[in-house]
Parts: structure tokens; sequence; C-alpha cells
């Protein structure tokens, strides 16, 4: 056997016990979701949030978890009762972010760059467009852009996830989401007008104002919003409508280790999560929020681990302010899941001399700490793209139930619409 296809087994058979070594996922059965309506509650559910690491498989959540917690700790994304095991593939075989976020956003399988269309660029509501009917608030939440391809997919229809501004003019003017925080700031003022985050910044010359749709800030600013760019302003905002941009793109910087990556958010993702579920849990209805970490996806592109496992415990955090408000509210689902996986990645032993994905990007990287112990791991990929390996889910609270199982991602959709008593 030939030293690649040594390679791929072993990085198949990887992915395997990754994916099943999550709690309980090991005697989860497949199922149509037909078979699923004993498991609903009889209580709808009141509350929502919707946690997605983006390119977080089953090796990443094992690589933080090792690194976080230890061989015999957890993380409190892990500590959940229900699990679920997702599809990911889009129309193609390897989806993006646009189109996974499409499917659990809307319940449709449609093409790579799609943002809230079928494959037919038909528009589909979305799951946080129905809970707005229902006179739930709303809310996303993003280390990226704001306008990024996964929140966009529940709040905007677009052909094509590079319109932005676009998109962020649909969430002040359409699905009139209620808590918009994240980066991604230059979509919102166009050419020429800067906003707190100045152009072309010495992190990256590139980064500039490039909105199409004018200036967006006042347009929210007009429609009730307040508006916040950094730490201090954001804790100090009240009211029901908040948009914090706090940085140009994303807030971090995704680069090959040692080439100026860097995860650092000027506001930190558990901060976001929960002054948006204080805003939004005042009111009576109810509320929907997505929340991402998007630097586990960006990281594992540049296969970088390091940067991966601090945004993934900043991830792990943010899950801890969401189950400890769920504690205190029953009537509140929390999930968390990941669009697709990405890097092909795996956790290897640290003492092992063969590096079967050989130089440059792909090189193994650590050895990296197990938390607690002398112990050490390193991880190695395979690609620096998306895969289509199944992704783990796991859940608490009202209607976690649903979840369990093996089921397409577009299943997503369904079930937090069965959850909340919305589906028709």
């Amino acid at each position: 056997m030939g030293k690649k296809n040594r390679m791929m087994k072993a990085a198949i058979a990887l992915s395997a016990v990754a994916v099943l070594g999550i709690s309980g996922i090991a005697n989860a059965k497949a199922y149509k979701p037909s078979q699923h309506t004993g498991h609903a509650t009889s209580a709808k559910t009141k509350n929502v949030i919707l946690f997605v690491g983006d390119g977080m498989g089953a090796a990443q959540r094992d690589a933080i978890r090792l690194a976080s917690t230890g061989l015999s700790g957890d993380l409190e994304m892990n500590k959940m009762p229900y699990t679920g095991v997702v599809h990911t593939s889009s129309t193609s075989v390897v989806t993006d972010s646009a189109a996974a976020a499409t499917a659990m956003a809307s319940g449709v399988k449609t093409y790579n760059g799609a943002i809230g269309v079928d494959a037919n660029k038909v528009s589909k509501r979305t799951v946080l467009e129905e809970a707005k009917q229902a006179g739930k608030s709303t809310g996303l939440v993003t280390t990226s852009q704001i306008t990024d391809a996964t929140p966009a997919a529940f709040g905007a229809h677009v052909e094509n996830r590079s319109e932005q501004s676009k998109i962020a003019k649909q969430y002040l003017k359409n699905s009139k989401v209620d808590v918009l925080l994240g980066g991604g700031e230059d979509y919102w003022y166009p050419q020429g007008t800067q906003g707190a985050y100045k152009d072309h910044p010495a992190k990256d010359t590139s980064e500039a104002s490039k909105g199409t749709e004018g200036n967006l800030v006042d347009e929210a600013k007009r429609l009730g919003y307040q508006y916040v760019s950094d730490a201090s302003g954001l804790k100090k905002a009240g009211g029901n409508k908040l948009l914090g941009l706090f940085a140009n793109e994303e807030m971090f910087e995704q680069r090959e280790e040692g080439q100026g990556d860097q995860y650092d958010p000027v506001v930190s993702l558990p901060e976001m999560t929960k002054k948006a579920i204080s805003t939004l849990s005042k009111n009576k209805n109810g509320f929907f929020l997505m929340v991402e970490e998007e630097a586990i996806d960006e990281m594992a592109h540049e296969n970088n681990a390091s940067q991966l496992i601090k945004a993934g415990r900043q991830l792990d955090h943010a899950v801890k302010v969401a189950k400890d408000y769920a504690k205190k509210h029953p009537d509140t689902l929390v999930l968390v899941l990941a669009d697709h996986d990405c890097g092909g990645m795996t956790v290897e032993r640290a003492d092992d001399n063969s590096d079967e994905s050989g130089d440059g990007i792909s090189k193994e990287d650590g050895p990296f700490q197990v938390a607690g112990s002398s112990a050490q791991f390193v991880v190695d990929w395979t690609t620096s793209g998306h895969t289509a390996v199944d992704i783990p889910l796991t859940a608490i609270g009202s209607g976690a139930s649903l979840f369990e199982g093996t089921y397409e991602n577009t299943y997503i959709h369904d079930a937090l619409l069965r959850a909340m008593g919305l589906k028709k």
C-alpha cells in the first residue's frame, strides 16, 4: 500500500472515530425526520440560541477539548444530553458556508454561494424570519463580518454571498433583525467614508470602506438602532435594537502561523453573546439568536491549529453564557453545530515522527499540551479547504430531543420551527 493510500485510510478512520466519539453519538441511529415527531415536547420553545462553529468538525472539537479541558474533562458544548450527526453536502458534494447556512436556515439544498435562495434562485423564508413574524426578537452575532455567509443566510436573500452591502440593507429594511453584532464595518459605509475603524490599516492595507448601498450606519440610526463600535459602547448600550460593528472585516487576522495571524477581537464572542441575550430577552414572546465563531473555519483554511484552538475556547465560553441563561429559563433551546468541516483535520500522537501530509501549509501543527497533564498531541491536515464529512450537533433545553439521530442539514430548519411551534 502506497504512502498516500495509507494516509487516506488513516484519515477516514480517524474522522469516523472522531465523529462517533462525541458523547452519545455512537448510539444514534439514522432515521427520517418524520420519525422524530414522537420526541416533540409538549411545551413550545420560547427562546432559541443556535451556535455555529464555522468549519468545526469532530476533530476540531477534540483538539479544542484536549487543549482546554484535558483527557478527562469536557467542553461546555459537549456537555449536552442530546446529540446528532449532520450531513453537510449542498447541491455539490462539498458545501460552502453560504449553502450550508441556507440549508439550516431555510430548509433547502442550494448551490454554493447562495444566500437564502434555492437552487433556482427563488427566495425562501428563514427560521429567523418566521420567528420575527411570530413576534419574537431576533439577533445575529459573529466574529466575521456581520454580513458574511452564515449570518446572512438567516436574514437575507441574495444570489451571491459577495453582495454584503445588499445583505446589510436587507437586515435593516426587510428581515429587521433586532441585534446585529460583528465585524464588517467596510460594507456599511460607501467608499471614501471612513467609519470607526480606519481605512487601509497597517495590519491589512487592503481594508477600506466599500459599501454599495449608501451610509447604512446612518440609516440604521434613523431606524432606531443604537450603534456601537467598541467594548465600552456595547457594555453601556440599552434599548431593544442594537448594531455593533467592531472591525473593518473579520474580528481577527487569518493567516499562516507566524505570518501576522491573530485572534484577539476587540469585543469577545462571550461578551457579544451575553449582550445579545440580555437585549433580546426583553421581549415577552421570546427570541431567536444565531451566534457564529468564524475563526475556526478561517484558521483551518490556513492550517493554523493554535489560533483555531484559541477561537474554539471562546466559542465554548459563549456556549457557557447561553447554558447559564437556559438554566434559569427552561423554555430555552441551545444548540451547537457546524456548517461543515474544514481542513480534513485529525489529532495524532506527538511522538510519531512521520508527517504523512508533507511540507507546506499542510504540515503538522504542534505539539500542543493536553490540559492538566504532561501528554501532548499534534494536529495534522489533509487540505486547506472544506470537506464533506459529517459534523456533530449537541443540544440542551426545550425541544432538544428533536435533534437526536442522523439527518440532512435541511432538517435543522424543520426541527427549529417544530420546537417553536411554528411548523406548518
